[in-house]
């Protein structure tokens, strides 16, 4: 088992190295280039995302497609990924984890753009997409769609449910976390807990996840970003050293101080790129399958406010984060690089009395909504795969398995669903590649050609329930 356990870690390492780096790099750059840059419409982006299509077909709100992949996404790896990121690859990483944001809005907007514009419907009215069907409409690769969905649902399983109940129950199990006569909460306890509140959501689907992140999500960037911008107040004085530094740490040939002095800029630029590749999920194809469920005029609109998931991920949440613990290491000699979660502890430690609560508070909600974004994700590739009459049994295992990641040791799963990750990325970046030219029609035709608020006359067919039928052939 042990052997076992080094090889699938050694797996994940390689794939979340460079092979994954240049697949997931090099389409937001083709992206980038071949859209013209979308980047530069970010501003409209958001705005659009707080904007209600009232009369367009969809599920929910824009913004609560959004709210429901942003749940997804915005996780530990934006507080303790980064982390990581800074105590491998030097100050440095911070710039690379920024700039491979930047570029993943294109890949992003590309994503949103295809689970549009390739929806369908079930005969009650509910929207299906994402890349199985991207897959199975746009390319005709049905074989590529299963393989999608057979590794969204193992992954979901894994980094979606399990792991994120251990990194719960783990974190409010620490002795003396809300002072020296607390004991830390027991498992069990936190296992109930997180069985109740995941239940009382899920059950309700789209809109009642939807429901919940449109206020869970708001919630906790802003509590998170308050933290950070109180840190940084801290450290004011060494703000501008700290710009400084990161920016000649990514491109030098030495990219660290104090404990990573021997950092080189190649292990920057690998560890930043990783994190931030893992962090935003831009090219996984996780989000546009929240993104199908919008109520909104035409592929464009909702491509648009996809996109923003990255930036708020990504361009704000880890930027802050970075910037927050390479000043702390600058202000305080005491802190060190050693070990990841450590030095995040250390730097938000800084906040007087509060900040261990601080820091437990937005890591216990960033990890609870990211179990109830990859609900969402699962859910519809095992609807994809079994059809609707299965849900129901999955949601059950969904709750149960929440239970389990909470009381047991789960290291091994971590990189299991860290292999399903990169796996499920594969076919998705196939579908955005070879699609690109619709991707570019489409952006021609609404904004390119100034109709972004033309409505779209694209014919949406109903699907049949998969698990009532032999055969499953949509056609265009």
């Amino acid at each position: 088992m042990h052997s076992f356990a080094d090889i699938v870690s050694a797996v994940s390492s390689f794939l979340w190295g460079w092979p994954m780096i240049i697949l997931l790099l090099g389409t937001h750059l083709f992206l980038t280039v071949r859209l013209r840059f979308p980047q530069s419409k970010i501003f409209k982006a958001i705005g659009l995302s707080f904007k209600r299509d009232k009369g367009s077909s969809g599920d929910v709100s824009q913004f609560g497609a959004l709210a429901t992949s942003l749940a997804a996404t915005i996780g530990t790896g934006n507080i303790i990924g980064v982390a990581t990121a800074v105590s491998l690859g030097g100050p440095g990483a911070v710039l690379w984890c920024w700039l491979t944001g930047i570029f993943g809005i294109a890949t992003k907007y590309g994503e949103g753009l295809l689970s549009i514009k390739f929806r369908v419907k079930t005969k009650e009215g509910t929207m299906l997409g994402g890349p199985m069907y991207a897959l199975e409409r746009g390319l005709h690769a049905k074989w590529l769609a299963i393989i999608f969905c057979v590794f969204t649902a193992l992954a979901a399983f894994g980094i979606g449910d399990t792991v994120q109940a251990n990194a719960i129950s783990t974190l409010l199990n620490e002795p003396g976390l809300f002072g020296p006569a607390f004991a830390g909460i027991p498992k069990w306890v936190s296992g109930i807990v997180l069985v109740t509140l995941v239940t009382l959501v899920i059950f309700f689907g789209i809109k009642g996840i939807a429901k919940v992140c449109e206020v869970l999500v708001p919630f906790m960037a802003i509590f998170y970003i308050f933290g950070c911008v109180a840190i940084l107040v801290l450290n004011w004085g060494v703000l501008g050293q700290t710009v400084s530094l990161i920016c000649h740490s990514a491109f030098s040939a030495k990219a660290g101080i104090g404990g990573l002095a021997g950092t080189t800029v190649m292990m920057a630029c690998r560890y930043g790129i990783a994190r931030g590749l893992f962090s935003n999920e831009s090219g996984m194809g996780s989000a546009p399958i929240a993104a199908a469920a919008a109520k909104t005029r035409n592929p464009v609109r909702q491509a648009l406010v996809s996109s923003t998931g990255t930036f708020w991920d990504t361009v704000v949440v880890c930027a802050l984060t970075g910037l927050v613990l390479v000043s702390s290491i600058i202000n305080n000699p005491n802190i060190s690089y050693a070990d990841g979660a450590k030095l995040t502890q250390l730097a938000f430690g800084q906040i007087p009395k509060v900040g261990s609560i601080f820091l437990t508070i937005s890591l216990v909600t960033f990890t609870f909504s990211t179990i109830l974004g990859w609900s969402y994700y699962a859910e519809k590739a095992i609807e994809y795969l079994a059809g609707q009459k299965f849900i129901i049994y999955y949601r059950i295992i969904w709750v149960a398995l929440v239970y389990v990641g909470a009381v047991l040791d789960l290291s091994l799963v971590w990189n299991i669903a860290d292999i399903m990750n990169a796996m499920m990325a594969v076919p998705n970046i196939i579908a955005l590649l070879l699609l690109s030219g619709v991707i570019v029609a489409e952006t021609r035709k609404y904004l390119w050609n100034g109709k972004l608020d033309e409505i779209s006359t694209d014919d949406i067919p109903v699907v049949p329930d998969k698990s009532k039928r032999k055969s499953d052939v949509i056609k265009n």
